[in-house]
């Protein structure tokens, strides 16, 4: 592909992350993808490693994991690449080829996940989906299941100011007019969930507030 061609290519898609395709093409994305790998204290060598991305959408944290030594990347997703929340797979294949990426790709619900049907992985990352799952203890237990070592969370938050574990429930859109958006969990919750389903060491990575109630939790874990 020239680059006028996957200039072309690029422009038909609704990018989510900001990806460098090289050839000085650079996907238009809605936020900054290298910002959110310090926030999420991505690991800067993962050589031998394997990797699991869930809810990858475009790939980049896929695409990162395997530029820094990775032996194994499996980016899985299937209510974006299904054509909800304005996305759809065609970014995500775009840059893959690309890239000429061997990245691995499975669509899968959180709730389908199993040792049985992917495996197990060293590290896995696990951003951006915690709140959009209507049963999240039940889908940090299968993000347990496949985690041999360390996993990386990345979440929304809410009810900070409270001091006991407790989640907001968003029935109807409350959470940015978004109905695929369901708890907001405070970070006690979090981590006591985390424990709950198997996780033995936990460490708060990042708070980023966004008012006095609501935020971006990064948090890692260990098995």
């Amino acid at each position: 592909m020239n680059i006028n061609e996957l200039k072309a290519e690029v422009a038909k898609i609704n990018w989510w992350h900001t990806i460098d395709l090289g050839q000085g093409i650079v996907t238009p994305g809605k936020g900054d993808s290298a910002m959110w790998l310090k926030r999420l204290a991505f690991p800067s060598d993962l050589s031998g490693k394997t990797f699991l991305d869930i809810g990858a959408w475009d790939g980049y944290f896929s695409f990162a994991a395997e530029q820094r030594g990775a032996r194994r990347v499996l980016a899985l997703d299937s209510f974006v690449w299904q054509g909800n929340g304005g996305g759809s797979k065609a970014g995500f294949e775009l840059a893959r080829r690309a890239l000429n990426s061997k990245v691995e790709d499975i669509e899968l619900e959180v709730l389908e996940i199993s040792p049985d049907r992917i495996g197990t992985f060293d590290v896995v990352l696990f951003s951006g989906v915690l709140y959009h799952m209507r049963h999240p203890l039940l889908a940090l237990e299968k993000v347990c299941s496949v985690t041999s070592d360390m996993l990386i969370l990345e979440t929304h938050v809410d009810l900070m100011s409270a001091k006991w574990p407790a989640m907001r429930f968003y029935p109807a859109g409350e959470l940015a007019g978004d109905g695929s958006n369901w708890w907001g969990p405070n970070p006690i919750a979090v981590e006591k969930m985390l424990e709950v389903v198997g996780f033995r060491t936990i460490k708060t990575i990042g708070l980023y507030p966004m008012d006095n109630e609501q935020g971006r939790l990064v948090m890692h874990a260990w098995r």
